[in-house]
């Protein structure tokens, strides 16, 4: 099962769902999907986009559990 964990992510670097849009130039409902791990395709863009303004890795934004 493959899960986006940005929720936990933007948690513990404390930066808003707001602040990601602005930072990253995505619209705010897009990553509020992510957010809630409501998104059914994962966008290479927009994962790049956020893993840029986090400077953070995939790993820190989808987790694969069996």
């Amino acid at each position: 099962m493959i899960r986006i964990i940005l929720k936990e992510t933007l948690n513990k670097m404390n930066i808003s769902r707001y602040e990601l849009a602005k930072r990253t130039g995505i619209q705010y409902q897009i990553i509020d999907n992510y957010y809630k791990n409501k998104v059914k395709r994962y966008d290479g863009y927009v994962l790049e986009r956020i893993c840029e303004a986090l400077n953070c890795k995939i790993e820190d934004v989808i987790e694969y559990k069996k």
